[in-house]
Order: structure tokens, then sequence, then C-alpha cells
């Protein structure tokens, strides 16, 4: 009946054990439970097995049980301490940069005004204008030196800000005549011509795609290569690329999202991984603050693009990374040395306003090129 017992013992206990390791292989936590659980599993039925044959009241069955039960209960302990920890250091945060700053006509405005009349004036039916949060200040600059003097509210006047994805459903739908952002993703283009859109993109400037860490972090330069290695999931160490021994932690942006599809063309057809949720911060602002924040640490790495990140939101605890040894500069961009530029656009999908031709045109003469230049972008010519 002993070995009955025992044999009993170590198949129910086994199967449990085996369950709840493959539960926790799942988890968050997988590290450190995928260990303990076939530890403490392997010692119940050792001790069971003890207990049928009349040694666990010896005394160094007993101790041994004994200590075997305490360190299991301080290992957990100092585990779950020690992430709650981590918890309390973690900033979370998706407060984007205040675009009310830039608003047109509006007091002390961070908007680009002309020295001179624009050449252009629509009065009446005006355009409809929506886009990404980074390319805000260009358009608003715009709107103050063509349309009429008046209160054009954020989030509710023929000139609004509903970031990238919300932007371009608008367009499509036909809510807005003309939206501003970076080249739409395939699953954008592929989503609009579904819809009937026929959309025409059309490029009035220029822009850097950039990476950053912590001001801490030793890692001053990445290749290609190593910025798709982090991303796909293949590098997961700072060591790896020369820098400390520590976990790299890579934010990303919502699917859609200007800088989300500025990453997957950096990819290059390499496949992107699946970050917890916790890594994809939905506003733009908030991807540089919490590269900065993360629980303290200097292991995050983040992207956007120059001008929003080095002038909107100025955060001074990051560092921009040289790609292929080439630093992020507005001179770097002009001179095409810097490896990922690329052109962002306004974008139409044949609407039947009047003043869509020639407002466009007007941004692609000296003047339009003019305020994307001041404003810090830089211009096609």
């Amino acid at each position: 009946m002993k070995i009955f017992g025992a044999i009993i013992t170590i198949i129910v206990f086994g199967f449990i054990g085996f369950f709840v390791t493959i539960i926790t292989a799942l988890s968050r936590d997988a590290k450190f439970y995928t260990v303990f659980v076939p530890v403490i599993t392997a010692g119940v039925i050792v001790m069971i097995i003890l207990a049928i044959y009349g040694q666990v009241k010896k005394k160094i069955p007993k101790v041994s049980a004994i200590v075997f039960v305490c360190l299991a209960i301080v290992s957990v302990l100092s585990y779950e301490g020690y992430q709650m920890y981590l918890k309390s250091l973690e900033v979370v945060s998706t407060q984007d940069v205040d675009l009310n700053e830039y608003r047109p006509f509006v007091e002390n405005t961070k908007s680009v005004t002309l020295a001179e009349e624009a050449t252009l004036r629509i009065e009446d039916n005006l355009p409809t204008l929506d886009g990404a949060t980074a390319l805000y200040p260009v358009y608003a600059a715009f709107v103050q030196a063509v349309y009429p003097k008046k209160e054009y509210p954020l989030y509710d006047s023929e000139v609004v800000s509903s970031q990238t994805s919300h932007a371009f459903d608008r367009l499509v739908k036909r809510d807005v005549d003309m939206i501003f952002m970076a080249h739409p993703s395939e699953k954008q283009m592929t989503s609009a011509k579904n819809q009937g859109g026929e959309l025409m993109l059309t490029p009035i400037g220029r822009e850097a795609f950039v990476f950053f860490v912590h001001s801490d972090n030793p890692i001053d330069t990445l290749t290609l290569d190593q910025i798709r290695g982090i991303y796909s999931g293949e590098i997961t160490n700072w060591n790896e690329v020369g820098g400390n021994n520590e976990e790299i932690r890579a934010f990303q942006r919502p699917e859609g999202s200007g800088s989300q599809s500025a990453l997957l063309s950096v990819m290059a057809g390499a496949p992107l991984m699946d970050p917890p949720s916790e890594d994809i911060v939905s506003a733009m602002g908030g991807i540089i603050r919490e590269t900065t924040n993360y629980r303290n640490r200097t292991n995050a790495i983040g992207f956007s693009f120059r001008h929003f990140s080095q002038d909107m939101v100025q955060i001074g605890k990051i560092k921009y990374i040289a790609v292929e040894g080439i630093a992020p500069t507005k001179e770097n961009i002009q001179n095409e040395t810097y490896p990922i530029v690329d052109q962002f656009y306004v974008i139409t999908a044949g609407g039947n306003n009047p003043h869509v031709e020639s407002f466009i045109e007007w941004m692609l003469s000296s003047q339009g090129q003019k305020i994307i230049d001041e404003t810090g972008y830089v211009p096609l010519h």
C-alpha cells in the first residue's frame, strides 16, 4: 500500500506541477515560476512520500521540511516584493505636447508667421485640415498665413489634429479635405482602396526618423541591421551591441500611427516583434517620456521624428542614436547623409473643395517651403 500511495502521489502531484508550470510559462513571471513550481512540486512529493513511510517525524527529515517550506515562502515574498518595488518606480505617462501653443492667430503662438503678405488668400469655403501631431505646427502656420483671422479650436474647427490614424480614417470617409502625415502604411493604403478612396499624396517636406535612448545609456550609434534586430526580437540585451548587460525595452506606437508606419519601413520586410501591451505608447510625446522614465532605468529605446522630439517635446534626458555613424541633424538631412530620411505629405481623397489645388501649390511655393523650414523641418528644395 505504501508503494501504491507513493506512486499515486508522484502521478497526481506531478501532473498538477506540470499543468501549473505550463500556465506560468505563459505569464510575465515565467522566468521565476517555471523554475519555482517544479522545485516546489518535487519537494512536496518527497515530503508526502516520507510521511507515507513514517519518516517525516525524524529529526533530519523534519528540519529539512521546515527549512524547505521557509525557503519557498521567502523566495516568493522576495520575488513579489521586488516586482512591487519595480512597479512603484514605473512612470506611466501618455501625455502629449500641448498643441494649443501652436494654434493659429492665438496670442504668443509658436506657429511661424510670414514676414510678408501671403501670395494666396482663402476667405471662404475653407478646406478642412487634420493630421499628425508632429505636423500640426506646419499646417497651423499655413492657416495663419492663408486663412482669415479667427478662432480655430484644436478639436472643433476647420483645422484640427486628431493624430495620424484617426485623421486618415476621416479623410477616407470624406470628413476632411486634406491631411498631413508621413507616408501611410501598406495596410492603410489597402484599406483606403477597398473603401473606394482615390488618394493623392503630394510631398511637401522632408524629415528624419530618429531613435533615442536614455542619456545615461552608453550606446551612441547603431547600424540599421542592429535596429532591425532589436525590433524583431533577435537582439534582446544591450551587451549584444556593445552596451551594458541590460535587457532592451523597445517601445512601440499603436498600429496606424505615423511613427509606427515609419518603423515598419525601417524594418524593410523584417518581422516586427509583438511587444507587451505596456510597451505600446499611445501618444507620440509619451514614447519619449517613457524612454526616459521607465522604472528609472537606462534600458529603454524609442523612436519619433526629429523635429517633434527635439523641439516640440524638449526632454533633456534622451540621447539621439547615430545611425550607421551619422547623427540625425538638420544638416545631415539636407545633405542626405543620414540614412533614415523620408518625405511627409499633404494627402487628399478626391474632394470637391475648389481651393485644395491652389492651396497645395502654395505649400510648394517659396513661401510655403519657408514656413516648413522655419518650423524646423526640411523643405523639399
